[in-house]
């Protein structure tokens, strides 16, 4: 699924997309799924163990902004990352033996869809080695007005900012004071539905308020080396290796010089990465009105 030129660009900027990994009827029956998770949303006022919701959520009007853990709610999305053509792109970029880390969908609704600020994924997850990256499968077509990940090339290999607010609490999210230049330099990931893109854990990104009159549902998933192990929210060795993708699961961690600065203390605000956010006191991207 991709040849030499893409993983040079992978090692070289942190981040690719490769185009048409989905076919239109797979898109169309996630599609039904997630139509089918939102009107559940009508059930609930405040967030569970599967919905994130939009500060203007109400039950006439259920607005999600994010579905956690996907692959384990419905079997349609465990299926994706499974599938043949997404293991070869992540063998290539990875290595022969890998496990999936987590999942996550995040929702844009038009015109509201709310923003996640600048991050590295390194910061929530810090690992043995950072042979980790996010795919983000583009389930909408992804433009320049609904708010697509926009990543900074080359930011992969540089430092881990700060992402501790006040009072020296983590709260996910870079001042952007911090990262002026770098954000001066940053890209759109932007392509048709079914498109996918591979991002580095540390690479820098964030993403806009969706400001068109169309959706952008995009469907990430963290996937790590095998022998990645992580330094944070260990659950047990059976659990760890249920979630192997491809090759063997190993006891023998490889140990990287990898820059770490550890999520301490917490988030006041658990949950998600857009409660973590809140807490934070500058920010860059414009929110919805409530």
């Amino acid at each position: 699924m991709i040849h030499d030129i893409q993983l040079a660009k992978y090692r070289r900027d942190g981040f690719i997309v490769v185009p048409d990994v989905l076919r239109g009827e797979e898109l169309s029956a996630l599609r039904q799924v997630i139509g089918e998770l939102v009107d559940g949303a009508a059930a609930v006022d405040c967030h569970t163990d599967v919905y994130d919701l939009e500060p203007s959520h109400s039950r006439e009007q259920p607005r999600v902004r994010r579905i956690k853990t996907p692959h384990k709610v419905h079997p349609a999305f465990d299926r994706i990352v499974k599938k043949p053509e997404v293991i070869d792109i992540l063998r290539a970029l990875l290595g022969p033996d890998i496990r999936l880390h987590g999942s996550k969908l995040n929702m844009k609704s038009a015109q509201y869809g709310s923003p996640v600020e600048w991050h590295q994924d390194w910061a929530f997850y810090p690992h043995t080695n950072d042979d980790i990256l996010a795919i983000g499968v583009m389930l909408d077509d992804m433009t320049l007005e609904n708010g697509p990940l926009m990543v900074v090339p080359g930011s992969h290999v540089g430092p881990i900012c700060n992402h501790h607010g006040e009072g020296g609490f983590f709260c996910g999210a870079i001042d952007p004071e911090d990262i002026t230049g770098e954000i001066e330099h940053a890209v759109p990931l932007v392509g048709k539905a079914g498109s996918m893109s591979f991002h580095h854990v540390r690479t820098l990104h964030g993403s806009a308020l969706n400001t068109s009159d169309r959706p952008r549902n995009l469907l990430l998933y963290e996937v790590a080396a095998a022998d990645a192990w992580p330094l944070v929210r260990f659950t047990t060795v059976e659990e760890f290796n249920s979630r192997m993708l491809a090759g063997n699961p190993t006891l023998t961690p490889r140990l990287t010089p990898v820059p770490v600065r550890m999520p301490f203390p917490p988030a006041p605000r658990q949950g998600s990465i857009y409660e973590n956010q809140a807490t934070a006191t500058r920010t860059y991207f414009k929110k919805a009105a409530a």
